[in-house]
């Protein structure tokens, strides 16, 4: 993916990028990574590149690669911007006290310090600008520690022989299967999982800790700084967006037609252990779709 040079040196001048010794080509390293990121297929005319890296948070995406690249300016600034706000964020999202490892883990994944082979490899490098860095370090905090929860749940001890026994098997699907269902929940696979790459990482992160974790809206909020309506209204947009997405590519890119998209839906909804949604929210697998808000109690 080649960038316009005169769009990439308007660019970087806004970005004020040369404050940290950032180099004009560096820049534009981040913002083809950026762009991959947004387009994966790498179909977009001139004008939507434009419009979509003018969108960025070119002074966070600036910080970020220089940081990334080891500028000691940067380092110093991102320091005495973020490192308060961070650990209280940490103490926020973990209240049993593991906060600050939390917190200490995360610096050492920015300053690179778990590359191989001496090279250093910084979780900056993964920051594409579409989000203010604050936002997007609180959402990798809150992503850290349900990581670190669900790991804490899978190391927990199964039940012993015994009481195993007495949990009954799932219920046999009594009617033959419906030879179209597999082609069905394919394709219904690839819709959602695309629609739901589309959407901006935080919005990713909002579906996963409410659809996938069972985290109630008040919990996010505190995780992601936001007030427990503000997290329904996200959570109500990008369904509706992801809906959206569905139908348009279930219709365009598998020719489905309406009644055809209805059914598969349909199905989803009525079993939805045909389809695993977790996997395609970016977690491990053991949640399911649902269509409406829990209480934050």
């Amino acid at each position: 993916m080649t960038l316009a040079p005169a769009l990439v040196a308007r660019l970087y001048a806004g970005s004020a990028a040369a404050r940290w010794n950032l180099s004009s080509a560096d820049f534009e390293d981040a913002l083809e990574r950026s762009a991959a990121h947004a387009f994966p297929a790498g179909a977009t005319t001139p004008s939507e590149m434009e419009s979509y890296l003018s969108s960025l948070r070119l002074d966070d995406l600036a910080l970020a690669t220089a940081c990334a690249a080891g500028s000691e300016p940067a380092w110093d600034h991102f320091v005495g911007e973020y490192k308060a706000a961070l650990a209280r964020a940490a103490e926020a999202i973990d209240r049993t006290g593991g906060g600050r490892d939390l917190a200490d883990a995360l610096y050492a994944d920015l300053f690179g310090l778990g590359g191989r082979d001496g090279v250093r490899r910084s979780l900056f490098r993964y920051f594409h600008g579409r989000s203010s860095l604050g936002t997007w370090l609180r959402a990798v905090l809150a992503q850290r520690y349900v990581d670190r929860r669900r790991e804490l749940n899978r190391l927990t001890p199964l039940p012993d022989v015994e009481a195993r026994a007495e949990i009954p098997a799932p219920a046999e699907r009594t009617n033959p299967a419906d030879p179209r269902e597999a082609e069905r929940m394919a394709a219904l696979r690839d819709a959602l999982s695309s629609a739901i790459l589309a959407l901006d990482a935080r919005d990713r992160l909002r579906l996963s800790l409410y659809h996938v974790q069972n985290v109630k809206l008040a919990a996010i909020g505190r995780a992601l700084g936001e007030h427990e309506a503000t997290v329904s209204r996200h959570l109500t947009r990008c369904r509706a967006e992801v809906q959206r997405r569905v139908r348009q590519l279930l219709s365009g890119k598998h020719g489905m037609s309406d009644a055809a998209i209805d059914e598969t839906i349909r199905a989803l909804v009525d079993d939805p252990g045909a389809l695993d949604a977790a996997d395609l929210i970016g977690v491990v697998s053991g949640g399911k779709i649902s269509s409406g808000p829990r209480s934050s109690e």
